[in-house]
């Protein structure tokens, strides 16, 4: 059975903190750790009330440093925003606190609106055209140091740091490959080039010394509670959360409701983005997973949630390491 890893966004709760987001993060990693997931990765976005990860090397460090395996890593950077000397001596600094367990995840996008990636004082030329050099950039900054190097990552340089390319498009597909780097297709909000973009990724795959062979991670939205009636309810903060973004209204994540007030398209839109999701109880998740493996391949599942209340959420989460666990043992 493949592995399960968790995708965590820090969500901030309507008339919560980011200190309790923060909280409910650390908490939720070490339940994952003592559940057998394998790593625990977090998002960079700006800009958005509900979302708290926006400093993610900071928060991968507080989750590092409250954990004692599981791997923590970035779900990811968006390195059009960063030079990357800088993420190299962040994620050096990061590896050489917490040997072995650190992954860094890289994404081309801003991770927000175009007038905040201004504020981030992004070059808005060429920013995401250069993405293929910067990633060969970071590369070079954690590898071991040649004579003449004139710029070394201090920390950083000799460590090699794993990188993974993130995407929800051909383009990272066919660059991971090129590189002969592993893949994460961000299928639980943008699933319809997954089948195309993981054919292209193996089709085109270069060994390397990162990788020998493809290895590519399925993101899925994870929905599970005792009853069927209680996961599809708690769904509904996901798309209030999907609706409200596509109005230009983002804010703090919403409790669950039992109806939502949104128009016909709006919620056909909604359903689009969010078809890689499983929603239900613990038979309904097994099925769920277990198509989702089988349709796509995938060597690891990405699993995340965005439920409100956090005792559900960590009882979702648990009841995945639960059917991992009965499907390993036969049961």
């Amino acid at each position: 059975m493949i592995p399960f890893s968790v995708l965590d966004l820090s969500p901030v709760n309507v008339g919560a903190s980011a200190s309790q987001a923060f909280a409910n993060t650390l908490d939720l990693a070490q339940h994952a750790e003592k559940w057998g997931y394998l790593r625990y990765w977090l998002a960079e976005h700006h800009n958005m009330t509900g979302i708290a990860s926006a400093a993610t090397s900071v928060v991968i460090g507080h989750v590092a440093g409250g954990t004692q395996s599981i791997r923590v890593g970035s779900g990811g950077i968006m390195l059009p925003n960063h030079a990357p000397l800088v993420i190299a001596e962040q994620f050096g600094t990061l590896a050489s606190l917490y040997p072995g367990r650190i992954d860094l995840g890289l994404g081309r996008a801003p991770g927000t609106d175009q007038t905040t990636a201004r504020a981030l004082r992004r070059d808005m030329q060429g920013s995401a055209d250069s993405f293929p050099d910067d990633v060969v950039e970071l590369q070079r900054y954690f590898a071991d140091p040649v004579p003449g190097q004139r710029v070394r990552a201090v920390p950083g340089a000799g460590l090699h740091v794993p990188i993974w390319l993130l995407g929800s498009s051909l383009f990272s597909a066919q660059l991971a490959a090129a590189l002969g780097l592993p893949f994460a297709f961000a299928s639980h909000f943008a699933p319809d080039q997954i089948l195309n973009a993981l054919r292209l990724y193996r089709a085109q795959f270069r060994p390397s010394a990162a990788l020998d062979k493809p290895y590519a991670i399925v993101g899925v939205n994870l929905f599970a509670a005792d009853t069927n009636e209680a996961a599809v309810r708690l769904f509904t903060s996901l798309q209030q959360q999907f609706i409200n973004l596509r109005r230009g209204t983002p804010g703090q994540l919403q409790p669950p409701v039992e109806h939502i007030d949104a128009a016909e398209l709006e919620m056909n839109g909604v359903a689009q983005s969010l078809a890689c999701s499983v929603i239900g109880d613990p038979d309904t998740v097994r099925a769920g997973l277990l198509s989702v493996i089988e349709q796509t391949g995938a060597d690891e599942l990405m699993l995340t949630a965005q439920i409100y209340d956090h005792a559900a959420r960590l009882r979702s989460f648990e009841i995945a390491a639960q059917v991992r666990e009965a499907i390993i043992s036969g049961k």
